[in-house]
């Protein structure tokens, strides 16, 4: 699952802000990566991976976090993955739930 919006924070502040809901608000959530790209113009580009265990899915679940401004707006892209088990790749919503945890952060700076 994936999710794209844009919001009215620079793309350092969504980030932290990011990193912040993820790490801090929960007690399994954790950084694995953060990586940053930035143009001579002062566009950038922020990807980080995230991982948090969740107890409904029976395993680790990762969350992609890419945050730009390459088009003017700040934008932010998510995809959650690692849920389920076996072919079937039923999570009982924790993927959902993983990202939600970034949609609330950014709630307030939504356009």
């Amino acid at each position: 699952m994936s999710r794209m919006m844009e919001v009215s924070l620079s793309p350092r502040e969504a980030d932290d802000l990011i990193y912040r809901a993820v790490t801090e608000g929960s007690i399994t959530g954790e950084a694995i990566d953060r990586y940053a790209l930035e143009a001579r113009d002062g566009a950038v580009c922020l990807v980080s991976v995230y991982e948090k265990h969740y107890w409904r899915a029976g395993n680790r679940l990762t969350l992609t976090v890419t945050v730009d401004n390459l088009q003017g707006r700040t934008r932010v892209h998510l995809v959650s993955g690692g849920g389920g088990e076996g072919l079937f790749r039923f999570d009982w919503g924790a993927s959902q739930s993983f990202e939600s945890v970034v949609q609330d952060a950014l709630s307030p700076y939504r356009y």
